[in-house]
């Protein structure tokens, strides 16, 4: 979960603290960082440091600082992030504390500064870390991008200047492949040139911190004749906090998801999430045609702008079969592989980099061991010293004889509910008491069956609760609808009221009670009900 620990002299600092969400389990809960081998050696950091905004590196920050309560250093955007996450779980946002790219601080006997690299998310730093007269390089992810689109490209004098370090830890995601990642600069002229072949509508799914490949797409569409709309609340927010710190000035007006259908398809781009096959997203809701702006229709393009995660081949599979049913083309990183880019450096920029900083040892980080050993197998044709592969749990010495494997602790997985985490007393916490809900119903029709039909949202007065996912409780709904038999709403209603107040005691940190009202009405001849 890319949460790493340093000490020196029993003090420790802690850098990144990611999740990521497991589609293989029951209601696709979150794995994060296991504390369990820090407590027994009695590890408390002083500060977690921010390396980059994206959830495997802040993910899980909201549940781990509550056990801390560190300051957190981090970038802008990053901490912009992780301030909206903060807020929506009742917790303090005081702790975190913005660093801008270039500059250093320091926390107990550490020193560090951030040092700006290219990525996949504006911001991405690398930290020198010095202590104890050593000087270490925790890369993060980066690549070498000539043509970043957001933000400067890498400057070498920046980083020969470091050299030498004592160690590099390094990414090691794309060290099995040979040359150089493509450039962002060359999937926005290759997304232009696809878009202008397209006719019907388009979709351009990728990750929402992507934010170069979103400006990319918006400005193609622009050129294309076509108008720009966001979908899932992701991608909405991420473009929200980068706007307000000036990221996407360039970017066209959007238009809201809700107007969609008053233009003509020839018009129409969306920028949805969802590449990863989540169930919950936008374009997963667009496949099985349960979203309520937009529907597809043969002659429609959906392009992934993303690679698949490893582990995550069957959720996406799913997701294309459903796209097919709907007969819309499909383009992705098999059949279109110019319109996505790494963010990860290729074995070309390792060895640019690696001549720039001069490590005299390398630790491989990220990745699976192959890739950690063609780190290795590079590392050595360089000169440089690489003896350890680590796993999760690894006790690694860095002194006079380099590095050396002290100590090896398993790890099991940590895992927790996507609601676990929860405010500290006096922290924002939430008070409960009665919450009102109404739901518009059809009555049910014996030519369609025997269930209800609902007629817009469940309008819950919760402003003092935790936000809800609408879309799932409105997907939720439907589930339920149609398995009840009940011939009058005073049924439905004592059917429905436990069901309801069980499904909101998962997805609400502190339960209000729940009065239903439900109210029928006349189905309307068109339109969704969503």
């Amino acid at each position: 979960m890319n949460l790493g620990l340093y000490g020196h002299d029993g003090e420790w600092i802690a850098v990144d603290c990611g999740m990521m969400i497991r589609q293989d389990l029951p209601d696709s809960p979150l794995q994060v960082p296991s504390l369990d081998t820090a407590v027994a050696l009695g590890i408390e950091p002083s500060a977690l440091i921010i390396t980059h905004g994206h959830e495997d590196h802040i993910g899980a920050a909201a549940w781990l600082w509550p056990k801390w309560q560190c300051p957190v250093h981090a970038t802008p955007l990053a901490a912009g992030l992780l301030r909206a996450k903060f807020t929506e779980r009742g917790l303090a946002t005081d702790a975190i504390q913005v660093i801008d790219p270039g500059e250093a601080l320091e926390t107990g006997p550490f020193t560090l500064r951030y040092l700006p690299l290219t990525h996949s998310i504006p911001e991405s730093c690398a930290l020198l870390i010095a202590v104890g007269g050593y000087r270490v390089l925790h890369t993060g992810d980066w690549k070498l991008d000539p043509e970043p689109l957001i933000g400067p490209p890498v400057k070498g004098s920046l980083f020969r200047a470091l050299a030498p370090v004592d160690l590099v830890v390094g990414d090691s995601t794309n060290a099995p492949l040979p040359g150089h990642s493509r450039s962002e600069g060359e999937v926005a002229r290759a997304l232009e040139h696809r878009l202008s072949q397209c006719t019907g509508r388009v979709v351009v799914s990728c990750f929402a911190s992507n934010l170069a490949r979103v400006l990319a797409i918006a400005l193609a569409a622009e050129r294309c004749g076509r108008r720009v709309s966001l979908m899932g609340r992701a991608m909405e927010r991420m473009v929200g906090v980068a706007r307000g710190l000036g990221y996407l000035d360039d970017m066209p007006p959007l238009v809201p998801a809700s107007d969609l259908g008053y233009l003509p398809p020839e018009e129409v781009l969306v920028i949805a999430t969802g590449s990863q096959g989540e169930p919950r997203a936008a374009l997963s809701r667009l496949a099985n045609g349960r979203h309520h702006s937009l529907e597809l229709s043969p002659g429609d393009t959906v392009i992934f702008s993303a690679k698949a995660i490893p582990g995550n081949e069957p959720q996406i599979e799913r997701l294309k079969h459903g796209l097919r049913r709907l007969d819309v083309a499909i383009w992705d990183e098999f059949n279109h592989p110019e319109l996505h880019a790494s963010g990860h450096p290729a074995q070309e920029e390792l060895r640019i980099f690696y001549g720039w900083i001069k490590p005299k040892h390398l630790l491989p980080v990220h990745g699976e061991p192959q890739h950690q050993r063609a780190h290795r197998a590079l590392a050595d044709t360089l000169g440089i010293q690489a003896p350890v592969s680590p796993v999760n749990g690894d006790l690694i010495r860095l002194d006079v004889d380099g590095l050396t494997l002290e100590a090896r602790h398993p790890q099991r997985p940590c895992i927790v509910s996507q609601n676990a985490v929860t405010p500290l007393p006096g922290l924002a916490a939430e008070r409960g008491s009665s919450r009102h809900g109404i739901l518009h119903l059809a009555l049910p029709i014996a030519s369609t069956g025997p269930g209800w039909t609902r007629i817009g949202r469940l309008m819950l007065d919760a402003h003092r609760v935790s936000a809800l996912d609408e879309d799932a409780l409105a997907d939720w709904l439907d589930e339920r609808l149609e398995e009840l038999h009940a011939e009058s709403l005073a049924e439905l209603r004592v059917a429905l009221q436990p069901m309801l107040t069980a499904w909101l005691a998962d997805h609400l940190r502190q339960l209000p009670d729940i009065h239903l009202q439900l109210l029928a009405v006349e189905a309307p001849a068109f339109g969704d009900k969503d």
